[in-house]
């Protein structure tokens, strides 16, 4: 205890000795105020109050200055100081702005506030436009916490959250900073060079606060926080807004400021409360406090996230710039609860500077070699928000821990621990962990991968695995992967191995080498599970399930050739033969129904091979381009974001050759566009379209078929847009020509939130349509209509869809249930 004090003590005496311009800023009633934003006048030279009102201003020549005090709902403060020599304290108490409509003219045919935000609305897109480009300093800082933890979550243990939870199962379980540089260019090209990385108690962490992440520019008609929220000064603003005038004050430069109280129409829609100040003329954001809840942003974790925004004005280039920003906000979710604020200073503008698009490239996000590796002194002379003191106890903490808890002694203890086994590892599979050394292993669950089938009866998995990483991170390793299963009917053992090495992080080759023999359903896509396959099998006797024995060896081999550019690759000796049904077991026998046979072909065929048994080489060669893909580059790493304006292209060659029977080869080719995005405040839409061709495939075995993903259970069990929800499983493949669309739209509330007392549900409306084409075939389409979101509370897994079918006229109709998890 009396070390921990020292060190607080001298953390805080080098903290004051590095200082330049420090202090304390209060109300009138010597309360502190948090958050009040200090700077240079006629500068962007600034910084904030912390938690507990204090406050660092690093400049670096003793002069004279006029520092600013600003604070919403507080009257402007403008002191003189003559510097001679640092540290210099400067204290600052600011009164309650007075806030009046005596001033305003209310006209009793239109209320004020709606003419203040038409105007503001009506200059939107010039005030957008203002600044064409820009470079700044920018610093951020983010802090969780969380409170009464559980001892566990979902039957696992949570630990100490790595020193974060204190006796009462509460503190701080992230605090980090980062200090970077950005520059900016109309309409959205914003890069940040990180040159500083902070990370409590992990000294090789990378903080994920960025610029990028938080650029929410109110200037545009949406806002991307979750969800996209509409603006308060959006084209579309008044379908979603009430506004009310709170009344007008001026600000240091005589500027009257409107404060107007912005007020959702509907409480489901993406949209924010709370107030927006806006300058009168210019009508420009002067401020902002906006609150949002989970559901309006569809974060169902999230109770609501508070974001402020401050402004300042730059006479010289007459333009009103943030300089601050906190996004503030509560959690809650399976008893755990918690809050969090990240805040952020930009400063030392540079307003359109002579930058390009060539200055811009695909990498957003560059952090500097070794800037994780900055030392106290670097951080106590940097850093323009000073910590609080619970920040300096949580630093102090757990890099003391730190140390500790990479000592061999320490991480064998826990090893000792962890690694006892329990009888609930019967079903949650068993892992032995050697911390210190970078290795783990163990087994998986016997019970949980038990399973029942017309072909092995009931059968089970039991797996074993080996991971090495061979840095410390698991950014290169090197895994064993092993795997037994018995079928009870067939009495059958089969059994598959595999080994992956990971050679980096930052363009992800894998190359992994595998064998075995196993079963395999005849569309490797595996349109029916296991477990939905065993519920259907025992009470509705209906074996979707269509599997051939297959006894393999393979090679491949994954890599970014270049950035948006992945090659995958695969070569493969099989071996294939049939397997028939061997028991007819059921718990509910059907009067009216019997298994239908294994063969996908004729589901009469009993005991009759759909192919005859042979080997064959297989190659597969396929890339996947994301274009115009952004990225993020750390020293040894790299994460890349995939570009929502343009499709993702997949380009496929699929060859069988030097088969047994050589009716069988053939070869393939293939190409897929996927796509995702916004369309505006009228939710999302994507869409899926594959298409292909087959060569000299006339005679080729059934499981080398283009198969489609059907559905004759009614449950959903994936991807909406790779499934046609009412075709049968193999009702359609093709070995010739093929084109599959996918298509839906979710609205997210546009339609539904605008129904009174629908709205209230939160359900959102998804319509989609689904078509496929082969020479074979009359062309098969499917549209749906469905509702998403449908649950209570927090917990929304639920959707329910509507399908209808045709192909020459209509087919059939059906309901279909999905679910999904967070």
């Amino acid at each position: 205890m009396k070390l921990k004090l020292l060190l607080t003590i001298v953390f805080l005496y080098s903290i004051q000795s590095f200082s330049q311009i420090t202090g304390t800023v209060t109300d009138s009633k010597d309360k502190v105020l948090p958050f009040v934003n200090i700077y240079i006048e006629n500068t962007f030279t600034g910084t904030t109050s912390n938690e507990e009102g204090n406050y660092e201003l690093n400049i670096t020549s003793p002069k004279t200055y006029t520092v600013v005090f600003q604070f919403l709902g507080y009257k402007t403060v403008k002191k003189d100081v003559i510097i001679e020599q640092f540290p210099y304290t400067l204290n600052a108490s600011l009164t309650e702005e007075e806030i009046s409509l005596n001033e305003v003219v209310i006209n009793a045919d239109e209320n004020p506030a709606n003419k203040i935000i038409r105007q503001a609305i009506a200059k939107r897109k010039a005030n957008l436009e203002k600044i064409k480009a820009y470079k700044a300093d920018f610093y951020s800082r983010g802090l969780i916490r969380i409170k009464d933890a559980p001892e566990k979550l979902l039957g696992q243990e949570i630990g100490d959250l790595g020193g974060g939870l204190d006796s009462t199962r509460s503190g701080v379980i992230y605090l980090s900073e980062t200090i970077s540089k950005i520059e900016f260019l109309r309409p959205n090209k914003l890069k940040e060079k990180i040159t500083a990385s902070k990370v409590s108690g992990d000294d090789n962490g990378f903080s994920f606060n960025n610029a990028i992440d938080v650029d929410y520019n109110f200037y545009n008609n949406t806002v991307e926080l979750g969800n996209q929220i509409i603006s308060p000064i959006a084209n579309n603003a008044f379908g979603y807004y009430r506004y009310k005038l709170e009344g007008v004050f001026y600000d240091d430069r005589g500027n009257l400021i409107n404060k107007i109280n912005v007020i959702p129409k509907r409480k489901n829609d993406p949209i924010f409360s709370g107030t927006i100040y806006i300058v009168e003329d210019q009508w420009t954001i002067y401020a902002l406090e906006l609150d949002i809840t989970g559901t309006q942003a569809r974060i169902p974790a999230v109770d609501v996230i508070t974001l402020t925004q401050n402004f300042s004005y730059a006479k010289n280039d007459t333009i009103w710039a943030i300089i601050s920003q906190n996004i503030d906000f509560k959690y809650g979710l399976f008893g755990i609860k918690g809050d969090g604020r990240f805040t952020a200073v930009y400063s030392n503008y540079e307003f359109n500077p002579e930058i390009s698009k060539r200055d811009f490239g695909r990498e957003i996000v560059s952090f500097a070699n070794e800037a994780n590796k900055k030392d106290s002194t670097f951080w106590e002379t940097i850093r323009p928000v000073p910590l609080t003191q619970e920040e300096i106890s949580d630093y102090i903490k757990k890099d003391s821990i730190q140390v500790v808890r990479k000592s061999q002694v320490y991480l064998d203890s826990i090893d000792t621990k962890n690694n006892k086994f329990k009888l609930g590892n019967i079903i949650s599979g068993y892992n032995y962990a050697n911390t210190y050394k970078n290795w783990n292993a163990g087994i998986t669950s016997p019970i949980s991968a038990i399973n029942f089938n017309t072909v092995q009866g009931w059968n089970g998995n039991i797996g074993a695995y080996y991971r090495k990483g061979l840095d410390e991170d698991y950014k290169r390793y090197i895994s064993l992967r092993g795997t037994v299963n018995y079928g009870f009917s067939d009495k059958r053992l089969r059994g598959s191995i595999s080994t992956t090495y990971k050679f980096n992080d930052i363009n992800n080759p894998y190359l992994t080498l595998s064998a075995g023999v196993t079963t395999q359903q005849f569309n490797a896509s595996n349109p029916i599970s296991k477990a939905y396959n065993t519920s259907f099998s025992l009470f509705a006797e209906k074996n979707y399930i269509k599997i051939y024995d297959k006894a393999f060896a393979q090679v491949s081999y994954s890599n970014e050739l270049f950035n948006g550019f992945r090659l995958y690759s695969t070569l493969a000796y099989e071996r294939r033969k049939a397997l028939f049904n061997t028991t007819d077991q059921a718990w509910y026998p059907q009067d009216d129904r019997n298994y239908t046979s294994n063969n996908p072909l004729d589901e009469t065929a009993y005991g009759i091979a759909p192919f005859k048994t042979h080997n064959i080489v297989k190659l597969n060669l396929s890339t996947r381009i994301n274009f115009a893909q952004n990225y993020l580059s750390y020293p040894d790493s790299k994460y890349n974001i995939p570009n929502g304006k343009y499709p993702t292209l997949f380009l496929g060659y699929e060859k069988g050759f030097s088969a047994s029977n050589s009716n069988y080869d053939f070869d393939q080719v293939k190409v897929r566009l996927r796509q995702s995005f916004n369309v505006a405040d009228k939710g999302r839409l994507q869409y899926n379209i594959r298409a292909g061709k087959f060569f000299n495939a006339d005679d080729i075995a059934f499981m080398d078929y283009q198969h489609f993903n059907g559905n004759q259970t009614h449950i959903s069990e994936g991807s909406y847009l790779n499934v046609f929800n009412n075709l049968p499983y193999y009702a359609a493949s093709t070995n010739d020509s093929y084109l599959e669309m996918h298509a839906e739209h979710d609205f997210s509330g546009f339609i539904l939130g605008k129904i009174p007392l629908i709205n209230k549900l939160n359900f959102n409306l998804i319509l989609g349509a689904h078509t496929l084409a082969t020479p074979d075939n009359k062309p098969y389409q499917e549209y749906t209509i469905g509702l998403d979101n449908i649950g209570w509370g927090k917990f929304r897994f639920l959707r329910l869809d509507y399908v209808r079918s045709y192909q020459s006229g209509f087919q059939s109709d059906a309901i279909v249930f999905g679910l999904k998890f967070f």
